[in-house]
């Protein structure tokens, strides 16, 4: 069996990217803590105090079997390109334009969400099957695949 893995998005609002994403992937925010109804009521006996309560969240897979994606408040924004990207898996199975159709229609429901189209490949065969790539409302890329 393989290692877990989490994957973490260093940001300035991690509450509001991990909406974001937990739309994208069809995701939910990690709930509290046993024992508490609510991220407030756990954040207070554990006396962290107003201005640090953003300063993390997270999604995971409802089903259990994806990745946890985590987010944490960082000072600096973000500089240049991601070294590390998400393939967001839109279109699995399908091929030329009913694959891009797809592809198209994702692209429309992120946008809405706050996400920002900024390039399509084609397909090209025999390699290239075609992919939008995308920024979260942070600027960071990623690619529906």
């Amino acid at each position: 069996m393989g290692a877990e893995i989490q994957v973490t998005f260093d940001c300035a609002d991690p509450a509001m990217l991990a909406e974001f994403w937990a739309q994208v992937l069809r995701y939910e925010v990690q709930g509290p803590p046993l024992g508490f109804a609510t991220w407030d009521e756990a954040l207070d006996a554990l006396g962290v105090p107003a201005e640090d309560r953003n300063s993390r969240s997270a999604v995971v897979d409802p089903a259990g079997t994806g990745p946890r994606i985590f987010f944490q408040r960082v000072p600096e924004g973000k500089g240049v390109k991601n070294r590390v990207h998400l393939d967001v898996r839109a279109a699995p199975g399908l091929a030329g334009g009913d694959r891009m159709a797809a592809l198209e229609a994702e692209a429309l429901r992120l946008i809405e969400l706050g996400a920002t189209r900024l390039e399509r490949f084609d397909p090209d065969p025999p390699l290239e099957t075609g992919f939008i790539v995308m920024a979260d409302p942070e600027g960071n890329e990623f690619c529906l695949d």
